[in-house]
């Protein structure tokens, strides 16, 4: 018997035993094809040889310095990079361990930027339903992920929540894509109003949606829209970009594609590439120097925050990213990855949707393609498809509650940055096999 608390505490979980590329070895010598990065997290793959060698190097220096005593060469050098590889307008860095703590740190940082200025009656937070922020309890309060709440809310703080950006379900018919995307971007400006305009610290949101809803981009011009509104009433944006960003869209922020600057944007996942836990907030001139110029003092702070492996796994990752091209390769394969799984799925009954940008996309599955409507929730259709796709060696991220938080299916696919023509193809066959069969009459 383990002495873990796993996550699913009945479940039967194969050992990891090694990785190499972008495939994961068990025990028992079963190769599983890595088609999710984890959590769009293994962005160079398994085992990746310049990365090993630079923690290497690094652990042969220093392995922890606290950041209240000293900083570092190496998380100076990847601050550098990383700022020096943001659009102008990002300035700064705040490192971490991770997307929670990522986010965490950005909603503290807003509010007390406003503190530094004076504006102690900012104390609002809006977000959108269906989003997904963290598990910490600050962000899970600004998340929308109503499965991951519920049981938590009287923890929660008060947060509030406007439709998400969710064309699929929620654009109506004859409503063209800008329309509906002005739409939805307008209930931010109307909630503003009801709470008071001098009330509200930030809006958060993800540039695209990952986990929750399933690789679900905005409509264009509705960042522009939220932009907008944001500068109108002096409200931070805050983008949440811990499973979308660092290359997974095609360029390394995605909020590029959107043409706009956030505030704050919190990176983690692909950042290290799984070779240490680590994240960030970048953040514009004007936040830091609130700090600056005010108390000179961000009240926060974590034990392991800046710790030199971890920025020596996220230099080295990028330097490979960068080094080898590898955006580029984002863009092809993600093109490629859509085209296939078009090909596999669009006749299909059983999906409803596809979508998403570069090597994230996602299927909606539903009960009838016409109708759009879901399965039962009992059912557990996403999870039946994660099993059979582990069964054909295949690893993708399911999730339920794609459409309110109960009801809705959806698989996301986020493979390696390094992944091939071929692969891709053995991905969208043993996922279609894998959907197929969970959907077959008499599968529970």
């Amino acid at each position: 018997m383990s002495k873990i608390l796993h996550r699913s505490i009945h479940a039967e979980l194969p050992v990891a035993v090694g990785g190499r590329g972008i495939e994961l070895f068990d025990a028992d010598g079963k190769a599983y094809i890595d088609a999710s990065c984890g959590a769009a997290v293994s962005c160079l793959g398994h085992g990746h040889p310049e990365v090993l060698a630079a923690l290497h190097a690094q652990l042969d220096k220093l392995a922890y310095a606290h950041t209240g005593f000293f900083t570092t060469e190496i998380a100076e050098r990847l601050a550098d990079r990383l700022i020096a590889d943001s659009p102008d307008g990002i300035d700064y860095v705040y490192l971490v361990t991770g997307g929670s703590q990522a986010m965490e740190a950005a909603l503290k940082m807003a509010r007390q930027y406003f503190v530094e200025k004076g504006e102690i009656a900012r104390r609002h937070i809006i977000a959108r339903r269906q989003s997904y922020h963290g598990n910490t309890l600050g962000v899970l309060a600004a998340g929308g992920n109503e499965w991951r709440r519920a049981q938590f809310r009287p923890l929660l703080i008060e947060t509030h929540h406007i439709a998400p950006c969710y064309a699929y379900r929620g654009r109506s018919a004859g409503e063209s894509e800008y329309g509906y995307g002005e739409r939805v971007a307008n209930e931010l400006e109307a909630k503003i109003l009801e709470l008071g305009p001098g009330e509200v610290i930030a809006f958060v949101a993800e540039t695209v949606v990952g986990a929750t809803a399933g690789a679900v981009p905005a409509v264009a011009g509705y960042f522009k829209r939220i932009r907008e509104i944001c500068d109108r009433f002096g409200v931070l944006l805050i983008l949440d970009e811990v499973m979308c960003g660092m290359g997974r869209t095609g360029t390394l922020h995605a909020y590029e594609q959107e043409g706009i600057v956030p505030d704050l944007v919190a990176i983690a996942k692909g950042l290290g590439g799984g070779y240490q836990p680590v994240g960030a907030v970048l953040m514009g001139r004007h936040i830091y120097d609130a700090f600056a110029t005010g108390s000179g003092f961000f009240q926060h702070g974590h034990t392991y925050m800046g710790h030199p492996l971890a920025a020596a796994a996220a230099l080295a990752v990028q330097d490979v990213i960068r080094e080898q091209g590898l955006l580029e390769n984002v863009v092809k394969l993600g093109e490629l990855l859509n085209c296939r799984l078009r090909e596999r799925f669009h006749k299909h009954y059983h999906v409803g949707d596809i979508r998403g940008r570069g090597l994230f996309r996602g299927i909606e599955i539903v009960a009838d393609r016409g109708e759009k409507s879901p399965f039962a929730p009992a059912r557990k259709v996403h999870a039946a498809v994660k099993r059979e796709a582990m069964a054909r060696g295949l690893m993708v991220y399911p999730m339920g509650g794609t459409i309110d938080g109960v009801q809705g299916d959806h698989i996301l696919l986020a493979p390696p940055f390094i992944v091939s023509a071929g692969q891709i193809d053995n991905i969208v066959e043993r996922l279609g096999d894998a959907v197929d069969a969970a959907i077959a009459p008499g599968v529970a």
